[in-house]
């Protein structure tokens, strides 16, 4: 049988146990966190960093560049990286002669895309790959013209891009 004393030391004891377990804990999750070891979260606990995916910077996931080649008709070619795609409806492309000016509406002939369920705009035509969309001016470009270029893309595993706009100098 304890008395007071014995009572009393035996739950100092614990405390004690019990504080430095915890000191130990946070030194341990301290340091590995310091080198790196602890991964980002989930539901299920930790994930590991390869599941976890990263959107490519724009000029990554959606390259292109546009050629002239003949006056008044450009080619805009795009090289997309696997994963990512375009959406047809989302492509426009406008004239201004001047910064101030109004803008004209191209015309503008493209290949038919890959019909598909998207997630986030439902029935759409999607781009993969490599795509060239012809432009054909209805007018004579002046020496301030710029084209602009509107579109819109995806990566396939979820991450929808923000709508584009894009200023192309036609004689820089």
């Amino acid at each position: 049988m304890l008395n007071k004393t014995g009572q009393t030391r035996m739950k100092m004891s614990s405390l004690i146990g019990i504080q430095l377990q915890l000191l130990l804990g946070a030194a341990l999750l301290l340091s590995s966190s310091a080198h790196g070891q602890l991964g980002p979260r989930s539901v299920s606990g930790l994930a590991p960093q390869s599941d976890i995916q990263q959107p490519l910077p724009l000029e990554q996931a959606f390259p292109f560049y546009v050629s002239a080649v003949s006056p008044g008709k450009y080619k805009v070619f795009w090289d997309l990286p696997q994963g990512h795609y375009l959406y047809r409806h989302a492509f426009d492309f406008t004239l201004s002669q001047r910064l101030d000016s109004e803008a004209l509406a191209v015309d503008f002939s493209m290949p038919d895309g890959l019909k598909k369920t998207d997630q986030f705009f439902g029935e759409i035509e999607a781009y993969y790959g490599q795509l060239t969309i012809d432009l054909s001016l209805s007018t004579v470009p002046g020496p301030d013209a710029r084209i602009y270029i509107h579109y819109q893309g995806c990566a396939d595993w979820g991450f929808c891009y923000p709508p584009q706009r894009f200023e192309f100098l036609l004689n820089p």
